[in-house]
């Protein structure tokens, strides 16, 4: 039995085939993203409500943003950060090797200085070292100084002591953690070269760990720009010194507090941008290709724009 099939119903062979519809995608309502952002905003304008309603002198912040005394205080802070990071430092590389020594007396030395620094507040080592002097009449180093344990003990010296050693034992942590980052064959491929050991840790070891020590070290700067503030205890004049002094003299007690934090946050942004500059140094070894620094998107952006205008001219 024959069946007959018409073949002008049949679509060509070289047709092709029909194409699904395209799927129409319906985007997700996010409504706690909405709420939260009212919210926020709400907090946002309430919390501005109350300060301008505030009894607060907002013309006096501009007033003595550059008065001599507040630049003074903050010199003075700018300086006891900067050698307090650098005893820090150099102290917490110098742990960090120790810790990391199979001498077990240095080892162990270093192990009770990082136990001891970070197991008590910095505010109650300025305090130690301000009040040495009730303990200590002299201090007596034989061949090199001699003099009254007052006179030596300045203001200066208690508050770089009491924040520098402070620091060095957390420093000592973040140098301990990227010298461990380090592969091990690094130091062996050193030694079979005829390295000595400290030629390997200055020259190969320790550049491969600024990667990794960097992004703390920077954030352990800031803390200790706003932890500076705490040597107002000790009699050093810094910032919030000056501020407090200022607000209590003029009646503007506030206001200093306030153009204080104004002055700490300006001083912190500085650092955070020389922070990030620095982590992309150290990383060019790890990325194949660093992502764009926000002033290189402005500049994508800018010449963007000017291409489709030009093209749009042309």
């Amino acid at each position: 039995m024959s069946v007959d099939v018409d073949k002008s119903a049949q679509p060509p062979a070289d047709t092709p085939p029909p194409q699904p519809e395209p799927i129409k995608a319906i985007p997700v309502r996010h409504y706690g993203r909405w709420v939260a952002a009212i919210v926020v905003i709400a907090l946002v304008v309430l919390l501005w409500r109350a300060f301008a309603s505030g009894n607060v002198n907002w013309g006096a912040v501009p007033q003595y943003m550059f008065n001599s005394d507040i630049l003074k205080g903050l010199r003075n802070t700018l300086l006891i950060t900067v050698l307090s990071m650098i005893i820090g430092v150099v102290g917490g590389v110098v742990l960090a090797v120790m810790r990391q020594s199979k001498n077990p007396v240095t080892s162990s030395v270093a192990w009770f200085y990082v136990w001891f620094f970070r197991g008590t507040p910095v505010y109650v080592q300025l305090f130690l070292w301000f009040n040495l002097g009730l303990v200590f009449q002299y201090i007596d180093i034989m061949p090199i100084y001699k003099d009254e344990w007052s006179d030596f003990m300045t203001p200066f010296l208690c508050a770089l002591l009491g924040l520098g050693l402070n620091e060095a034992a957390y420093m000592a942590e973040i140098c301990r953690a990227g010298l461990n980052a380090v592969d091990e064959g690094q130091t062996e491929a050193a030694h079979a070269l005829g390295m000595s050991h400290a030629k390997t840790l200055r020259r190969i070891i320790i550049p491969q760990a600024m990667r990794v020590i960097v992004p703390p070290t920077g954030n352990e700067v800031i803390n200790m720009l706003k932890t500076s503030s705490l040597v107002a205890a000790v009699q050093y004049y810094d910032l919030l010194q000056a501020a407090q002094n200022i607000g209590r003299d003029s009646g503007v007690v506030v206001e200093m507090l306030i153009l204080a934090a104004a002055w700490y946050l300006i001083a912190t942004t500085v650092l955070s941008i020389g922070q990030y500059y620095l982590e992309r140094y150290y990383a060019r070894g790890s990325s194949r290709q660093l992502p764009p620094t926000p002033l290189q998107r402005v500049k994508a952006k800018l010449a963007g724009g000017f291409n489709r205008s030009a093209g749009g001219v042309g």
